[in-house]
């Protein structure tokens, strides 16, 4: 074999390796993207949940009358806010 047929192998074959290598990355980064889309929706899940949890003590303080000032103030807020999207959403079912 000549020299540049020796060269064109050895360019060949380090073609495939590449070529091996980035699919093998691809198949990784579809794999972290799927991961993350749970994470993210297990995130935002959890969220839910905090603020569900937040709330119910929130409730459970009031009824005792533990809550005070500014805590008594944003637990309003919040329940005020909460009746405000409770009656949007009646009012597009209504629609």
């Amino acid at each position: 074999m000549s020299v540049y047929e020796n060269q064109i192998k050895r360019i060949s074959q380090k073609l495939q390796q590449v070529a091996k290598k980035q699919d093998t990355v691809q198949k990784e980064n579809a794999l972290l993207k799927e991961e993350l889309t749970k994470f993210k929706n297990d995130n935002q899940e959890l969220r839910q949940q905090l603020e569900v949890l937040e709330l119910q003590v929130n409730i459970l303080k009031t009824s005792a009358g533990q809550m005070e000032g500014e805590e008594k103030k944003e637990f309003e807020k919040k329940i005020n806010f909460f009746v405000k999207e409770l009656d949007r959403c009646i009012a597009l079912l209504g629609q």
